[in-house]
């Protein structure tokens, strides 16, 4: 494959995974009437059945193996694995509570969230931009909190969760998919043991559920796994710093699903919150494009 079609399928991936993730409200709202932890339940299960035919499909699961000999990465997978749990959790409750708004606003901090983690736990200086790209995102959560006297905390749960999540994942180095087989074998053992002491809904026995919530339940794990083959087909074959320009189509996503087709109210104060992040986003993006150009100057000039 030529340079010109990799790159022209990376940005197909990339513009497929973030458009699955922005749109997933319309699939878990078809679940309404099931509780949050039970669809995470589901999720977990099917996630980790349609995994294993990933993983071996790929020819991946040598890489499972030599990870799982080592204890000190399954001690660290499992730590990530209740990090990922927690964020599947809360956006879970989040579309299914009417806050599609906010769980927007998580995933549009989470990047710069993310830039400040890398500062305080991996050494990594913040540039002039980014410093303030980060301020004015701070300054937007704290004009929600003075103004409406209440701190976004599923937007901060979603951000923070995701954030520490990639940050762990990123000082792991264990491969996305093969990773994640590994994180739902782990969280398996719950989610089953859950199921069994624990669930005791309508839906909870799907023998006498309908055969389209049945389906519906199932898909669930085609919807946490979709999107990552893409985000991992992108990733081979684009940057990092073209792919972080694709992620905020998700969020966008969310944001146009709220306001246009579920009819949340987005009133001045969370305007306002949403008008620093967008600012911050556009701070950062620009000093990130800059830098990137800086870079491609620099070793064309040696």
């Amino acid at each position: 494959m030529t340079q010109s079609n990799e790159n022209k399928s990376g940005v197909i991936n990339a513009i497929s995974a973030y458009s699955m993730w922005g749109l997933a409200p319309l699939y878990f709202k078809l679940l309404e009437n099931v509780s949050a932890p039970e669809i995470l339940v589901h999720r977990i299960i099917w996630s980790f059945i349609l995994l294993i035919v990933v993983v071996v499909a790929m020819g991946h699961w040598r890489k499972v193996q030599k990870i799982i000999v080592h204890p000190k990465t399954i001690a660290w997978l499992l730590l990530t694995s209740f990090v990922l749990a927690i964020n599947w959790l809360i956006f879970i409750w989040a579309i299914n509570n009417n806050h599609i708004l906010e769980a927007s606003l998580g995933y549009f901090i989470n990047p710069l969230f993310s830039v400040a983690l890398g500062m305080l736990f991996l050494g990594e200086r913040l540039r002039k931009w980014q410093l303030i790209a980060v301020l004015l995102a701070l300054v937007g959560v704290i004009i929600q909190l003075v103004s409406l006297g209440s701190i976004p905390i599923i937007a901060l749960g979603l951000a923070g969760s995701f954030g520490i999540y990639g940050l762990l994942r990123k000082k792991l180095m264990v491969e996305s998919v093969p990773g994640l087989l590994i994180e739902s074998a782990l969280m398996l053992p719950l989610a089953l043991l859950y199921w069994w002491l624990f669930m005791d809904s309508p839906t909870s026995d799907m023998m006498a559920n309908s055969s389209e919530l049945n389906i519906t339940l199932i898909a669930a794990g085609i919807v946490t796994t979709a999107p990552l083959l893409c985000f991992t087909a992108a990733a081979k074959r684009l940057s990092l710093a073209t792919l972080g320009f694709f992620q905020y189509l998700g969020p966008s996503l969310m944001f146009v699903l709220a306001i246009v087709l579920f009819n949340e109210a987005l009133i001045f104060e969370k305007l306002l919150t949403f008008i620093f992040i967008w600012t911050a986003i556009a701070i950062y993006s620009w000093d990130s494009i800059r830098k990137l150009k800086k870079r491609k100057a620099d070793k064309a000039a040696t």
